[in-house]
């Protein structure tokens, strides 16, 4: 019987790059996929996107958590008067402190979108952690800041912060100042989301107007029921015949008096359709039209498109009304 001879040390040294190659071809495909789940919210393909106005324009992809958390701090701030550039300092201090994420933990007490603390006179752990109050506050004190609007970012937010890291708030200004263009409603049809994944919370028609006055405050509706009789009703398309118009929710914007405190009725219309798209994934929200214009859910990469020229689906729609429709 002859001996089998040893592997060589070669041999050995090959077969081991080879292990260690393979396992490292592996990190990098579950990398990758924590990658991808980070930026969908887990959600798949259900992720953001908002690019900007101008021709070549840069882009922020972000998570349907994020746009539903940066959607409110802009309806706060336009409640309050605050103008785009409050905003955008709002929206670059949530992104630094907490990554635009209403989380319940942080340094010592701090909590929320903007790590404010109870023991420093934010409020109590509930309030705090709720975005609408959260971001109320941040205003609040911002709105204290002398010439707030013409200082370096940085300089505005630290002066409300207080934090230990000021310049941190620099790099999130570009990616603040996409979102904050387009859910103020001056950049618009560049807000975009994948939508409709599964939801754990309540959808529907009464669910959108709930969030609507959670954000927008209680008369956000009000104008909308006090001028419809000023909209032209228009006979119902097919799809509306089979039960659409029992899951939309009608805004006009145009008709009866202007939006509050100096903001153009193109702004509000605008800054109500993105603000539904961000809130599509939480709200199940199928399909979103102003001005001309359309949404549908499907895919983050897929843009608003033309409708026909007097409305949706060929039929007199009101284009001076921000139409939402829900999933069910």
């Amino acid at each position: 019987m002859y001996d089998v001879p040893e592997p060589s040390s070669t041999l050995k040294r090959r077969g081991r790059f080879f292990r260690l190659g393979a396992a490292f071809v592996i990190l990098l495909a579950v990398a990758g996929y924590l990658a991808v789940q980070y930026v969908t919210g887990g959600r798949g393909g259900s992720g953001c996107r908002v690019v900007s106005g101008e021709a070549g324009g840069t882009s922020y992809d972000f998570t349907p958590e994020q746009a539903v958390n940066a959607a409110t701090i802009a309806a706060v701030g336009t409640g309050r008067g605050m103008p785009e550039r409050a905003v955008t300092i709002a929206i670059a201090t949530s992104l630094q402190e907490s990554g635009l994420r209403n989380i319940e933990h942080g340094d010592r007490d701090s909590l929320g979108l903007f790590q404010q603390r109870p023991s420093q006179g934010w409020g109590t752990r509930k309030q705090i952690l709720d975005p609408t109050y959260a971001a109320g506050m941040f205003y609040r004190h911002l709105a204290k800041v002398p010439d707030y609007a013409h200082l370096p970012l940085t300089v505005a937010a630290q002066r409300v912060q207080r934090s230990g890291y000021p310049e941190a708030y620099a790099k999130h200004e570009p990616d603040a100042a996409l979102l904050s263009a387009a859910l103020t409603g001056n950049s618009p049809a560049t807000l975009t989301c994948a939508g409709l994944p599964a939801t754990t919370q309540a959808a529907g028609p009464d669910a959108v107007r709930a969030a609507l006055v959670r954000d927008f405050g209680r008369d956000a509706l009000q104008p909308a029921a006090a001028e419809l009789s000023a909209v032209s009703t228009p006979a119902p398309s097919p799809a509306e015949s089979s039960g659409t118009s029992a899951r939309t929710v009608t805004l006009p914007v145009t008709a009866g008096k202007s939006p509050a405190k100096g903001r153009s009725v193109r702004q509000r219309g605008w800054q109500l359709a993105h603000w539904a798209v961000a809130n599509s994934s939480a709200l199940h929200i199928e399909r979103v039209s102003y001005g001309g214009r359309e949404w549908t859910a499907g895919n983050a990469d897929n843009p608003w498109h033309t409708t026909a020229a007097d409305g949706v689906d060929g039929t007199k729609k009101a284009a001076d009304a921000v139409r939402i429709v829900t999933a069910q």
